[in-house]
């Protein structure tokens, strides 16, 4: 039978042609729109493979494929992006994807991102300096702009809503925090990033998908 697939994008006309171009070779049992509703599907449908964006509404398309390789380990995901940056590549396969398609590509690189995470390989855009399908783990050798990107799920929320324009008072009262507490996840955040504004880290959440 074909391998049951989930798509998740923000932009229905994306889904839609994702939807015709998988079609039939992949049963498309549902498409969401944001993060949380991806983890939802994919919780109650148990499909093979996921295609998701990774920047989405509600929950970053990083956190929710974080999460689901967790809860289900032989989901197969494979994540789309607008960006062919590599210290994107580092985060999305570090949180538990196996292939990564540069949107520019999507039409033919979709379909052969899908066999080879199916089979239990793994894809990487040529675009990034990937050979395509490869069974042997495809990690770009540089580190992400300002150091490692390896952030607690404390700091990446607190890192999600600075990129949202959240103050510090705010932030603190939606995560049940003391101002004091964010001051120091958000310094700890400058320092291991090598960076010195909140300029600099609205721009790194926006590469990383944290935020929309």
């Amino acid at each position: 039978r074909a391998a049951r697939v989930i798509l998740a994008d923000d932009h229905r006309v994306v889904s839609d042609g994702l939807r015709k171009l998988l079609q039939p070779e992949y049963a498309v049992i549902a498409t969401v729109g944001d993060g949380e509703a991806l983890l939802s599907a994919a919780r109650a449908l148990r499909p093979e493979a996921a295609v998701v964006d990774i920047s989405m509404p509600l929950l970053s398309g990083i956190d929710a494929i974080r999460t689901l390789t967790q809860e289900m380990p032989e989901l197969r995901v494979v994540c789309l992006t607008m960006h062919a940056d590599r210290a994107f590549l580092s985060e999305v396969f570090a949180a538990g994807a196996v292939g990564f398609v540069v949107k520019h590509g999507v039409c033919e690189e979709l379909r052969h991102a899908l066999r080879a995470a199916l089979r239990g390989g793994r894809y990487v855009s040529p675009l990034l300096g990937g050979r395509g399908a490869t069974r042997a783990p495809a990690r770009p050798s540089d580190p992400p702009p300002g150091g490692r990107f390896e952030l607690s799920e404390r700091q990446r929320q607190v890192l999600k809503l600075i990129a949202e324009g959240y103050t510090i008072k705010e932030i603190a009262r939606l995560l049940t925090l003391s101002p004091k507490t964010v001051e120091f996840h958000k310094y700890r955040l400058l320092a291991q990033l090598g960076y010195d504004s909140t300029a600099q880290l609205v721009q790194f959440a926006l590469r990383h998908g944290l935020v929309a």
